[in-house]
């Protein structure tokens, strides 16, 4: 037999509202009290059923409980012999135990430290709360992030970011650093995706190339540009996986690279030079530049003008392509932007105490970025049709 079974079909719909925390206005609450007590004599119901003869009822006793939707004074049936123990709202319980899990949820999402998430509920609900009850409470989000993690996805992704952030994690007692993967994508329509969640230990081509490898397994078929750092092995790892990828490397990574070698006095007038190598209208006219750049600062900065060389047509590549996509891929910027968003969320976190901890707050900063990217790219019509002449047949655009 239902506890609830004596309540309409719209009681329970109300209830369940209730007990998930979400909010119900004042109007509504002396019906609330009305359900809520009702929910509980069903309860009493039954129990005194399963023990008929044995016990009895012994009035109703007052509890404030606090809610979402404020504080209630409900009337909870009690018996004779004290082994009634109601699971709507259950003995000594002050706070619906789903209401409370539903605030913590929303203000780890929000970013908020364990101790602000203390404070948060003492202040407004006058209830304390040790930092394991909120890691138990948090742990409900590894089902959603296994889930999310393993999804299908697109067959094929026109241009694909792929950068590492690094964070500290408590390990065997010392601290050591993970980094997490990320590997944001521009879609068939335009939209940003993340792909995965990965956590390792170092970053690697290696563990790169495992992680491209669970792309396939989860239905990529196709990336057209992969824009990365100068990682060594990652054109390698790229490839492995996905032999027709263009790569293009990140000019920013670049630049921030040589710089670390030019004197701080050079630096305005270096940078001035190397504009033109960068921001030059065609391959041609920037090769041109640095070959001027060379003749300059060559005999004073030799690796740096080498680095360049090195990398040349991995850094390069975009000059093929039109402004449209020249100013999406010569920068990994739109993969910075998100770890910077990441970063505000773990700002207060310190040193995290497991992967769990770490995945379970990356995860909510994900989220975050997901609300904000409700729209394509500016002018995806004309990048993706710019896109389909570089890249024929490779079914980018479908007008069947």
């Amino acid at each position: 037999m239902n506890k609830q079974s004596n309540l309409s079909e719209l009681e329970r719909n109300i209830l369940s509202e209730v007990q998930s925390g979400t909010v119900i206005t004042d109007a509504f609450k002396p019906m609330i009290k009305r359900i809520m007590e009702a929910a509980l004599e069903a309860e009493m119901e039954i129990h005194m059923d399963t023990h008929e003869g044995q016990n009895r009822r012994n009035g109703k006793s007052h509890k404030s409980v606090k809610t979402s939707n404020g504080t209630l004074e409900i009337e909870t049936p009690r018996d004779r012999d004290g082994s009634f123990e109601p699971q709507l709202i259950k003995k000594r319980e002050r706070v619906l135990t789903g209401d409370l899990d539903q605030k913590i949820l929303s203000l780890f999402a929000a970013g908020m430290s364990y101790s602000d998430i203390q404070n948060n509920l003492k202040e407004i609900y006058g209830v304390e709360i040790c930092d394991g009850s909120i890691t138990k409470i948090t742990d409900k989000l590894l089902p959603e992030i296994r889930e999310w993690q393993e999804r299908p996805l697109q067959e094929i992704y026109p241009i694909l970011f792929l950068d590492a952030i690094h964070f500290k994690i408590r390990e065997e007692g010392r601290v050591v650093s993970k980094a997490v993967y990320t590997l944001l994508a521009i879609d068939k329509y335009g939209m940003k995706d993340i792909l995965g969640l990965y956590i390792s230990d170092t970053e690697s081509a290696a563990y790169w190339a495992q992680v491209l490898a669970s792309l396939k397994d989860r239905g990529v078929k196709d990336i057209m540009i992969a824009c990365t750092d100068n990682l060594s092995g990652f054109e390698q790892a790229i490839h492995s996986a996905f032999p027709q990828t263009e790569q293009q490397l990140c000019i920013i990574h670049q630049i921030r690279n040589s710089l670390r070698y030019v004197a701080s006095k050079d630096q305005k007038p270096f940078m001035a030079d190397l504009k033109l190598v960068y921001r030059a209208s065609s391959k041609q006219s920037a090769e041109d530049a640095l070959l001027d750049l060379e003749e300059k600062w060559g005999k004073k900065y030799a690796a740096v003008i080498k680095s360049w060389h090195a990398n040349w047509e991995r850094l390069s590549a975009y000059f093929k392509y039109d402004p449209a996509i020249r100013k999406i891929i010569y920068t990994t910027n739109a993969v910075e932007g998100l770890h910077r968003m990441v970063r505000k969320y773990t700002k207060s976190k310190g040193a995290f105490t497991s992967k769990n901890a770490l995945a379970k707050v990356v995860f909510c900063a994900y989220k975050t970025a997901y609300r904000k990217w409700n729209m394509p790219i500016a002018n995806w019509g004309l990048i993706a049709s710019q896109l389909d002449i570089h890249f024929p047949n490779r079914n980018l655009i479908d007008l069947r």
